[in-house]
């Protein structure tokens, strides 16, 4: 079906952060699938752990456990502990964990105060997802056009705006916050410091769940493994997929003390969660990027990148934003023909757009300096 707007390229294979296309044209990759390819392509350790797993055990419905779905739940409990993390339930996609957190914080409201406690605030520019709910909590008007009517009992608030925040959280009829503490699809936009010590602290006193969409900041992406550990903050409930499959799909809803066990047998449940083949390589995701040396490279790799692109001074390019390898650059032109002109570059270069005039940059982790100090050059002479 024609749902994508496409750029007129198509893909064979690819090495590392490389592609190649049907052609043989070689492409330096600074998108990574959207932050989904966070070890780069054809990683041998994926490979290994895909080809055996198939070996063994590729699916087993959930009347039953796996061992490695099983072992692969508890080490991304641990990779979460600094977040205060105690369970998790394993989806195939972001927007399955979104719908999950929202199913978790309306039955704990519901639990434990009764009816009438439904309602999630979300933010403005924000986006969690394409199904019914998870549009109804994006708070971007473009995406609401066409498939109402929408789940009801979400609201929105102005990111940053601490007084309108606090007149939202109304203890009376809220039962969560869901906030990506990196905004991506708006055009990479932190939250302040301030505004998520606010709002921890708001949904603290409130007992109103505290709800992070780590989708795209997660997993190391911004250099902790949770975009919120870099804040301080320890949230009721994180979303992850994306990178936590390195190509492969998975989702999951991890839950802190509050609402681990909000969640009853009956109460949720997905044919595919779980999946043995997306643990074995969430295992090799894991073991690679949840150490602090690894993540502390993907810190230094996204300031560096920065830096080299500040220090051209280019009259095109505004503003620089971001943490780790999920940065934003402001230009002063419309972002999608420099994609396509990208693209007809010799190597080509993938990017990606935030917004009608941000360049958006999700390189794979193990982008080594050459590669993009190679990318950054193909850039600067297309502006």
């Amino acid at each position: 079906m024609k749902t994508y707007k496409r750029l007129p390229v198509t893909f064979a294979k690819g090495e590392g952060s490389w592609l190649w296309d049907t052609a043989g044209k070689k492409y330096l990759d600074f998108a990574s699938g959207i932050a989904v390819n966070c070890l780069g392509h054809a990683y041998p350790p994926l490979i290994k752990a895909i080809s055996e797993q198939v070996g063994k055990l590729n699916h087993v419905c959930n009347y039953y456990q796996s061992d490695v779905s099983m072992s692969f739940a508890e080490k991304l409990i641990a990779a979460c502990a600094g977040a205060g993390m105690k369970k998790v339930f394993l989806a195939n996609s972001g927007a399955e964990a979104n719908e999950g957190a929202c199913k978790i914080a309306r039955k704990y409201s519901l639990s434990k105060y009764g009816k009438g406690r439904h309602t999630i605030v979300s933010l403005r520019g924000s986006f969690h997802g394409r199904t019914i709910t998870t549009l109804s909590a994006t708070g971007q008007d473009h995406f609401h056009k066409d498939f109402g009517p929408y789940t009801e009992g979400f609201v929105f608030v102005d990111a940053g705006d601490m007084d309108m925040l606090e007149r939202a959280l109304n203890k009376n009829i809220v039962a969560g916050f869901l906030a990506e503490p990196i905004q991506g699809e708006s055009g990479i936009k932190l939250l302040s410091q301030e505004y998520m010590e606010m709002a921890a602290k708001l949904c603290a006193e409130r007992d109103i769940l505290l709800m992070m969409d780590e989708i795209q900041s997660g997993v190391g992406r911004t250099g902790t493994f949770l975009a919120c550990e870099g804040y301080g903050v320890k949230p009721d409930i994180v979303t992850l997929a994306k990178g936590l499959g390195g190509g492969i799909p998975v989702g999951a809803v991890m839950a802190g003390e509050k609402t681990a066990d909000v969640f009853q047998p009956g109460d949720h449940g997905s044919t595919f969660g779980g999946n043995p083949v997306a643990a074995a390589v969430g295992h090799v995701i894991l073991d690679t990027v949840a150490n602090p040396s690894f993540m502390s490279a993907i810190a230094a790799k996204g300031e560096r990148m920065k830096e080299i692109i500040s220090s051209w001074n280019h009259p095109r390019i505004g503003e620089i934003r971001g943490k780790g390898l999920m940065l934003g650059v402001d230009i002063d032109i419309e972002a999608w023909p420099v994609l396509e002109k990208a693209l007809k570059a010799d190597p080509g270069l993938l990017l990606l757009t935030a917004g009608k005039q941000t360049l958006r940059f999700l390189p794979p982790y193990n982008l080594s300096d050459a590669e993009m100090d190679q990318g950054l050059d193909i850039l600067k002479n297309l502006l």
